[in-house]
């Protein structure tokens, strides 16, 4: 999307940054997630994305669609709010996340409904073993996860296997 200021401040920041400023191998693309045609079979060794698949539409396109762009041996990560497990943290969060977090978004940039999104898209986003699920069904293997901060965010983690 061209009015999405995201990869032109990545950009910027990239050349700003003195161990990448003359890296040549760094590119900026903006694309959807579920359909890249634009990179070929097998041409990356890893694929991240942290704090995005939670907005996509079709994950399962998304997962697949990592899976088509991995080498075999390439490793998939995602960095992604998840479901608290630990006990009594959890209802502190919920109460944080629907009444703190969007009256600071008002407060701070006069968007409290995005803010609510936020938090209700995280709730609907599946659980750390449905996700891990996921991955597999697009044919990732030793597909793994760690909870971090007691299941507010988590790290999934899969590889395409020769």
């Amino acid at each position: 999307r061209p009015s999405w200021p995201g990869a032109a401040e990545g950009q910027r920041k990239a050349k700003a940054a003195p161990d990448l400023a003359g890296d040549t191998g760094l590119s900026f693309v903006e694309g959807n997630a579920e359909s890249l045609p634009q990179f070929e079979d097998a041409q990356f060794d890893s694929y991240t994305v942290a704090f995005g698949i939670r907005n996509v539409t079709d994950r399962g396109a998304a997962l697949s669609e990592a899976y088509r762009m991995l080498r075999p041996g390439g490793r998939f990560l995602c960095l992604e709010f998840s479901h608290v497990t630990q006990p009594g943290l959890r209802e502190v969060y919920d109460a944080y996340s629907f009444a703190v977090i969007p009256a600071i978004g008002q407060l701070v940039a006069r968007d409290g409904a995005s803010y609510q999104y936020l938090v209700e898209s995280i709730r609907k986003f599946p659980d750390q073993e449905a996700f891990a699920g996921m991955i597999e069904d697009a044919g990732f293997s030793a597909v793994t996860y760690e909870s971090l901060m007691g299941g507010i965010v988590a790290i999934h983690s899969g590889f395409k296997l020769p």
